[in-house]
């Protein structure tokens, strides 16, 4: 196949377009800032056409990833370039796909599970799933990140593309062992003795293990039936305090030390970074995927995180 991953230079991207350049697929990626790969790598800006356009000719499918990260302090600043760079790569790679004499037969778009209702009570899937929302006195950080979500889904739906399949793929954190990656800044925690439950610890965490991740991308690609919103996620989310407490069995760790409301908001203003990425709680479900067959490698957390500690030990 042929696959164009815009904003396709991050971890995920990485990831993808490692995954599909191994089996032998032509992969494109779109960077602001191109370098050497493996694969091709082409300059673009994310807001404006240009001679990447025409890469989309033919192309089996486009995975647009491009969006500023949203790991730092939300200033009304980096608010506007949040949202700015989600909706302007958005609108110009419906422009690129709507002007293609071959459009592609899919575009998988980036979204995100934030975009679901803080909740304990229930698990949130692509048709009972509570958009928005957030319990009282929750900051109006998690609502900005709300309205990113949604506005970022809008654009995709309001695109011009009756020719090309569409889908939102609402993604729960990928895990995979590379430095830096948040698998990796949560085992460093682990091997420091700092990896106790975060808050109260019953914020529930969505994850994806790299493998089932890489998996569902192919399985959107193929399956003709899916489109719209889909859940990219484990079908067991699990609370933060058990989700630490098996990542630190997996890795052979007898203790981890909790991390206060008070110490994680020190923290995030010290990382530049907010809170909600760790205190909002995710919990989520993949039924699309698995109404329409997709069987997960990693179902549960302690295999995944089992598997992911083995992988990061080899690599180090």
């Amino acid at each position: 196949m042929k696959i164009i991953i815009p904003g396709g230079s991050g971890y995920v991207g990485t990831v993808l377009a490692r995954a599909f350049h191994k089996q032998g697929d032509e992969v494109v990626v779109l960077s602001r800032t191109p370098a050497s790969k493996p694969w091709r790598v082409v300059a673009w800006d994310g807001e404006t056409l240009g001679e990447w356009v025409a890469e989309f000719e033919s192309a089996d499918a486009i995975i647009n990833l491009a969006g500023q990260s949203v790991n730092c302090r939300y200033t009304d600043e980096n608010r506007r370039i949040i949202t700015e760079s989600r909706l302007k790569s958005t609108k110009v790679v419906g422009e690129a796909i709507a002007q293609a004499w071959t459009p592609p037969r899919v575009w998988l778009q980036a979204s995100t599970a934030t975009i679901y209702a803080h909740r304990y009570d229930a698990p949130n899937d692509e048709a009972t799933g509570i958009i928005g929302g957030t319990e009282p006195g929750a900051p109006d950080t998690w609502r900005f990140s709300i309205d990113v979500a949604t506005s970022w889904e809008r654009a995709l739906k309001d695109s011009p593309t009756p020719n090309t399949r569409r889908v939102a793929m609402r993604t729960a954190i990928v895990m995979h062992p590379d430095s830096g990656s948040p698998f990796d800044i949560l085992l460093r925690l682990v091997r420091l003795g700092l990896g106790g439950q975060a808050g109260d610890g019953r914020q529930y965490m969505s994850w994806i293990h790299e493998q089932d991740f890489v998996r569902a991308i192919l399985w959107l690609i193929e399956h003709q039936q899916l489109e719209g919103p889909v859940n990219l996620a484990a079908p067991k989310p699990l609370s933060n305090a058990e989700f630490m407490r098996v990542l630190r069995s997996a890795w052979g760790m007898p203790f981890g030390l909790p991390a206060f409301d008070w110490m994680l908001e020190l923290g995030a203003l010290v990382c530049q970074s907010e809170t909600e990425l760790i205190l909002k709680s995710r919990r989520v479900v993949p039924t699309k995927l698995l109404q329409s067959g997709f069987s997960f490698q990693f179902p549960a957390w302690p295999e995944a995180a089992s598997d992911l500690c083995q992988q990061w030990r080899k690599s180090n």
